[in-house]
């Protein structure tokens, strides 16, 4: 996008538009594959931008984040960099050569444990040490809506966010990221996983549970209604929803009737990969930008980077239009599909092959 767009202008223009909600996460079958993800450090990696993982006490202190083994070996956490803007960094354990991605674990407990996996199931600690050498615990310790907070804990009960940190200074969050409503999100190397870990940028408070625009930017500043179509032409409205005690990431979805679905990329041959809400029954519903004059803009996955998928509407003309989701107040976050794991299929949502999940999250440019 080559305009700059001030949220000013945007809370003018939408503020009528936005109805604001509490919501619940809404229920839809969705079943993952397991997915397997170890990598060899090699001497291409020394290309990689690498950054610190760290726990930030409240005065200021920064602790390391670290894998142990149950010898007590202690291995390094880092967070990586793999798309352009940086918007969604990997976490990884660097195990006797190899990164290995780190999760929440499915447990029965409030605080649901980080670990890392190696690809033969083997389950490595996260712990944060500090300069005494106590290991304090890295936990789950609440989840709103799509994100679980991550906390390191302190033996007074005391919690320490959990930051990824570059050689410059600039912090992102680290976060556990929910991609369906279920408590499995999937298995990895045979351990059942709540949530996957990525960084995120910062943002502001948190925010109340509220239902945001979904709209295509023109580059002139001009907004543009994103819509779900049925095969008969009726349209429905498309939201984000937020959910109370954060805003790094927001659900995507089709309202139609009394369902919220959810609306993901799928995976298919084409060039740009088509973009879909999925109903219970598997029944699809295409997602389009309408334009002034009624056109319908094609909304799609125009190209990978990393982690993300990025989403435009596409005019006849072939320009490119990004898609944001706007809070009445003018807040906005970009609208990306979202990768967990580096496989073409992504999870199996009632009956259709998923290639990524679009959410909101923070914009970084």
């Amino acid at each position: 996008m080559n305009s700059k767009i001030s949220t000013t202008l945007f809370s003018a223009v939408i503020a009528a538009a936005l109805l604001i909600s509490a919501c619940t996460p809404p229920k839809t079958e969705e079943i993952v594959k397991e997915e397997v993800k170890e990598e060899k450090v090699t001497g291409n990696s020394s290309e990689l931008e690498i950054w610190h993982v760290k726990a930030v006490a409240p005065n200021g202190q920064m602790i390391k984040i670290k894998a142990l083994d149950e010898e007590g070996n202690i291995y390094d956490v880092k967070a990586i960099v793999n798309d352009a803007e940086g918007q969604l960094m990997d976490i990884k354990a660097i195990v006797k050569g190899s990164y290995l991605p780190i999760k929440i674990l499915l447990t029965e407990e409030a605080l649901k444990p980080v670990k890392a996996i190696a690809n033969d199931g083997t389950v490595y600690s996260i712990k944060a040490i500090n300069e005494a050498g106590e290991q304090l615990a890295v936990k789950g310790v609440e989840t709103n809506g799509s994100l679980v907070h991550i906390k390191a804990i302190a033996s007074d009960g005391a919690y320490y966010g959990v930051k990824a940190i570059s050689k410059q200074g600039n912090l992102m969050d680290i976060k556990g990221i929910k991609m369906i409503d279920a408590p499995l999100e999937g298995t990895v190397n045979g351990v059942d996983v709540f949530a996957h870990i990525k960084a995120l940028p910062q943002i502001g408070s948190a925010g109340q549970a509220a239902v945001w625009n979904v709209k295509a930017v023109h580059p002139e500043g001009g907004i543009i209604d994103v819509k779900a179509f049925d095969k008969s032409g009726k349209q429905f409205d498309v939201k984000g929803i937020l959910y109370e005690g954060q805003r790094h990431i927001i659900d995507i979805k089709a309202f139609v009737g009394d369902a919220k679905l959810p609306i993901k990329i799928l995976v298919s041959e084409a060039d740009l990969a088509p973009i879909k809400a999925i109903a219970e029954d598997g029944t699809i519903y295409a997602i389009k930008a309408i334009a002034a004059n009624g056109e319908k803009l094609d909304v799609k996955g125009v190209a990978t980077s990393g982690n993300i998928v990025h989403i435009k509407a596409i005019s006849a003309a072939g320009d490119e239009y990004g898609i944001k989701t706007i809070s009445k107040e003018g807040m906005l976050n970009d609208v990306k599909g979202l990768k967990m794991s580096d496989t073409k299929v992504e999870s199996k949502i009632n009956g259709v092959d998923v290639y990524a999940h679009v959410k909101g999250i923070p914009q970084v440019k």
